[in-house]
């Protein structure tokens, strides 16, 4: 007996699956829409972007805006193009600074500064990353037309106390060091603008004589030890940004309201119990970040979706430290992980910012951040 053949309509057929292509095509495309808008996905961009600028020895300063990684400026297709329209500029400036008042150093090679950076009294900004270098020189007060110093992730472990002779400073970036104490002549510094001294890791306290410094509007002192917000900070009055995340903070000052005009406050990974009522003066305050786990406390108009306030409680899940690494080890992984955070909070933060309306499921948010 020979094989069945059973004969359909091809026609029937046909249609059939011109139906269900139709459909996995619409269902590619939502879900498309769907990862555009999501989160991760700019939080993956920023990354690979971050990692293809640190290959190419692209420094910080170049794509990290406000605190935020900038993607919109498309940095290394211009990078590309002008390495292909110029292909000898190296070889015919060499040694020389494509902008002549900025400097750039990167790289672990570098053990400290190079002797003919005392010679160049003109410069305008040190951009000086992922280095070896320990020591800020004294001659640093030598540069009196600096207005910009930043210095992340390298070894410094002390600034000298010249630093407060450079009157025109506006941005001091000395994140991801290994610093135990700020200079107080820092505090001579009448116009410095931004203040970062993040993920130093030891740091507990900031001189009284900050307090001199009426123009900052940005500070961040996270992944520290401090157990208080500083004296100085408080009579910082024109702050808007304020980041005291992952110290030891158990409450906050009373007189917190002090700061007029802030306009973000990141608290998450502390210790804090309760939030004051004070917190209810601050009116041009539209970003609250805090650690949901020992909150017991906090006035309920700050979760009131009436504001223009979006209160973020995040769910901590800190992970143990690693166990049989020496002390250098710890504090290098340590490091890295804090740096991790912080990036992960930026692009979650902007994403935030981005929305043309507060959704109601962003008024307060509670997730578990494991790190």
């Amino acid at each position: 007996m020979g094989h069945k053949v059973v004969v359909f309509d091809i026609s029937v057929v046909r249609a059939l699956w011109e139906t269900r292509v139709k459909k996995h095509k619409a269902w590619q495309k939502k879900e498309a829409e769907r990862l555009e808008k999501s989160a991760l996905e700019k939080i993956k961009e920023e990354w690979n972007f971050v990692a293809e600028c640190r290959r190419k020895g692209i420094p910080q300063a170049q794509y990290c805006k406000n605190g935020f990684i900038d993607t919109s400026v498309r940095l290394l297709e211009k990078i590309e193009r002008n390495s292909l329209s110029r292909p000898s500029l190296l070889a015919k400036d060499k040694g020389k600074q494509s902008n002549p008042f900025v400097f750039e150093l990167s790289g672990e090679h570098w053990k400290e500064l190079p002797d003919s950076l005392k010679e160049q009294t003109h410069l305008k900004e040190w951009h000086i990353c992922n280095t070896l270098i320990q020591i800020i020189p004294t001659y640093i007060e030598l540069f009196q037309a600096m207005r910009i110093l930043d210095l992340p992730k390298n070894q410094i472990s002390c600034l000298p106390a010249e630093i407060g002779r450079l009157k025109n400073l506006k941005e001091l970036n000395v994140s991801f060091n290994h610093l135990k104490s700020i200079p107080p002549e820092l505090g001579d510094c009448e116009n410095l603008e931004r203040l970062d001294c993040s993920g130093n890791l030891e740091l507990m306290e900031l001189p009284f004589e900050l307090s001199n410094l009426k123009q900052v509007t940005f500070v961040d002192i996270s992944a520290n030890k401090f157990s208080s917000v500083p004296i100085c900070v408080l009579r910082m009055s024109n702050l808007q940004w304020l980041d005291i995340s992952n110290n030891n903070l158990n409450d906050l000052p009373q007189d917190i309201d002090r700061l007029e005009e802030l306009q973000s406050f990141l608290l998450y990974k502390n210790k804090l119990t309760y939030l004051p009522y004070c917190m209810l003066n601050l009116k041009k305050l539209t970003l609250l970040v805090v650690s949901g786990d020992h909150l017991v406390e906090l006035p309920t108009a700050l979760c009131d979706s009436s504001t223009p306030l979006k209160f973020i409680s995040l769910m901590d899940n800190p992970i143990d430290k690693a166990q049989g690494q020496d002390g250098d080890e710890i504090m290098e992984s340590e490091q890295e992980r804090q740096h991790f955070d912080k990036e992960f909070m930026k692009a979650y933060i902007e994403d935030l910012k981005e929305r043309e309306s507060v959704p109601s499921y962003t008024t307060k948010v509670s997730f578990s951040l494991q790190l």
